[in-house]
């Protein structure tokens, strides 16, 4: 536990396709390690719920597997970064070079974790997941079932699949994630910083690999 306590003020970049366990693993960091996770998608989902302006303006891209635009998730994120004074996990942020460097304008990341999974996995996984809109808990129909069929273990709330969890956007989505993050791998490998872990298998053991490295 003293290594986890020591690991508090740690700043952490978490990588990975969609679908790679990247939200499953953040969860587990937050609850054993003590950090706050900041999740773009659960960030960006809830405005999309409350019809924000951002809201409205990400959703079109987000329905269609596309990036949203760098100005609105960078504006995002410094302003949620901006009231943060321990450590944190960025998951889904940054996702492009233009927004890792002005990420380096406000924080300083001690370890980007990169999460590898092959494509057809991605898309067993994503398309057969389904979401809380209440409490973004997320479950998978073969390897995370809810115990009641289509009801929220947590809060009771109706699953639902995401319009992006279709096999055709997922596989769009999968194809936009790796035009543009080669390269933001590229640049945190630069920086000495990148710590690629294999992203399939037992949950657990992944964490097991993730906590090693801290």
């Amino acid at each position: 536990m003293n290594d986890y306590r020591r690991s508090m003020d740690t700043k952490i970049v978490l990588l990975g396709p969609p679908g790679s366990g990247k939200g499953t693993q953040a969860e587990k960091m937050e609850d054993e390690l003590g950090l706050v996770r900041l999740s773009t998608g659960d960030i960006l989902r809830e405005a999309v719920r409350n019809e924000t302006e951002l809201g409205r303006e990400a959703k079109g891209f987000m329905d269609k597997g596309q990036l949203v635009p760098n100005d609105l998730v960078i504006d995002l994120m410094k302003e949620k970064i901006s009231h943060l004074d321990d450590g944190y996990i960025l998951d889904g942020f940054p996702r492009t070079v233009e927004q890792a460097e002005a990420l380096e304008s406000i924080a300083e990341i001690d370890h980007v974790i990169n999460l590898e999974v092959d494509d057809e996995e991605l898309v067993n996984r994503l398309t057969k997941r389904r979401t809380c809109p209440n409490c973004n808990a997320v479950y998978h129909l073969i390897y995370k079932p809810p115990k009641k069929e289509g009801v929220c273990d947590r809060c009771g709330g109706k699953l639902y699949q995401r319009s992006d969890d279709s096999e055709e956007t997922v596989r769009n989505r999968l194809k936009v994630y790796r035009e543009n993050t080669y390269p933001l791998i590229e640049y945190y490998k630069k920086k000495g910083v990148l710590h690629n872990i294999d992203g399939k298998g037992d949950i657990k053991e992944i964490f097991e690999n993730i906590r090693e490295l801290l």
